[in-house]
């Protein structure tokens, strides 16, 4: 068994989901087994510098330099540990497929849970390797223990090899990503890196260099109550008036229809009754002028519903979560080139893709830490159907360590 697929073993049994309803940082206190576990280990294997925030939960190491490449820029590399609530994080129990054989996977044969090799057309391309799976009643936990994973067994190799000549390397493991919190209490100064990589990505190859602008709405409806008998003139029915709101957004910009570079706006958890309805929503465009579009039209559905119902009916609030990270990488495009030579030469051909989602990556570019986001070699994230191929795992621990390398010359 590899390193990198020894650690993910281990890491994908403990629970890190976090919740997006706490108020506090972390949002769940289990969050620090994993990064209690991770700040031994780095410490055991020789690594330097080694701080765990045990306030916010945050974990940080160093690689030092090899003799004669002190100089060279410090180059970081960044995972976050928490799992997505969208599907239990508890008790997972992945199964191995050895020489996986491009069909269908029994998850679960007392619960008649299949992989359906038709429903996830990409799993062909790994016939002949091994995947990782669930038993199909929890997800896996690759977004991003497979990163964590990874940049664990980079470390352990490079430490035992001191042969492999790289500048200093920072390591770092954040909580709450999945939330959209990753960053908040990110320590940039004590992370002091030049450049850095989030190891947050999908199947081996892809390598992203912007993201969606993204908000976060919330839309409050009141209504009044009154007995449906005799209602006529007097009722509001703030649910019927939320449906009415989400009618008049536009239906194609809608997740269900979009991809790449066309954006959205999702309606991700809804709550009412009569008297009072709560919508939340995010928006998302990777384009900045449509994303302040999105925004504005999102307003103006409001003041629409607040005209024709009475002022005050209807409240918005709207807050940025993250910008597109592209302007703030544009100057320092030999992340991007060296992370594509190193794939070349690992046989792969890179796929640069927009992220249709959000990583840490993109708040700390623009906290001053250009920061693209590399694969990890997983698929079907925050599903009971993930999985992910082990050698595209130790591929991906390969592309450290050669990063590691590039940087030092």
């Amino acid at each position: 068994m590899s390193k990198t697929m020894e650690y993910f073993l281990q890491y994908v049994k403990l629970d890190t989901q976090s919740d997006d309803t706490a108020d506090m940082m972390p949002s769940t206190q289990k969050q620090h087994n994993l990064a209690g576990l991770l700040a031994r280990q780095l410490e055991e294997m020789g690594a330097a510098e080694v701080v765990y925030d045990k306030e916010h939960c945050y974990v940080y190491a160093t690689i030092p330099a090899t003799s004669g490449c002190e100089t060279a820029p410090t180059l970081g590399f960044i995972a976050h540990m928490d799992t997505s609530s969208a599907v239990s994080g508890e008790g997972v129990k992945p199964q191995v497929i050895k020489n996986y054989d491009g069909g269908d996977i029994l998850l679960n044969q007392e619960e008649n849970i299949i992989f359906h090799a038709a429903d996830f057309p990409e799993v062909a391309a790994y016939r002949g390797q091994d995947l990782i799976v669930t038993d199909g009643t929890t997800l896996l936990g690759a977004d991003d223990k497979a990163g964590v994973a990874e940049i664990m067994a980079a470390c352990e190799y490079l430490l035992g090899h001191p042969e492999i000549k790289h500048g200093k390397l920072r390591i770092g493991f954040t909580p709450d990503e999945e939330i959209g919190r990753g960053a908040d209490h990110f320590d940039v100064k004590l992370f002091h890196a030049d450049y850095a990589y989030t190891v947050d990505g999908g199947a081996f190859g892809e390598l992203e260099n912007e993201t969606f602008n993204a908000a976060a709405a919330k839309l409050t409806v009141y209504g009044r109550s009154v007995h449906p008998g005799s209602a006529k003139g007097k009722m509001i029915n703030s649910m019927l008036i939320a449906y009415e709101f989400q009618n008049m957004l536009p239906v194609f910009q809608n997740p269900m229809y979009t991809e790449m570079y066309e954006g959205f706006f999702h309606l991700s958890n809804i709550v009412g009754d009569v008297e009072k309805t709560c919508a939340e929503y995010i928006i998302r465009d990777h384009d900045r002028e449509l994303f302040e579009e999105k925004k504005q039209m999102f307003r103006r559905c409001a003041d629409f519903l607040n005209q024709k119902y009475g002022e005050g009916t209807v409240a918005v609030d709207i807050n940025d979560s993250y910008y597109n990270m592209k302007e703030v990488l544009k100057p320092h495009m030999h992340l991007i080139d060296n992370a594509c030579d190193v794939m070349r030469e690992l046989g792969t051909e890179p796929h640069i893709t927009p992220i249709r989602g959000g990583t840490d990556g993109a708040r700390l570019s623009y906290m001053g830490l250009p920061c693209p986001n590399l694969c990890t070699g997983g698929g079907n994230f925050h599903s009971r159907y993930e999985y992910v191929c082990v050698q595209s795992m130790e591929k991906v621990t390969q592309l450290l360590v050669m990063l590691a390398e590039k940087y030092a010359n």
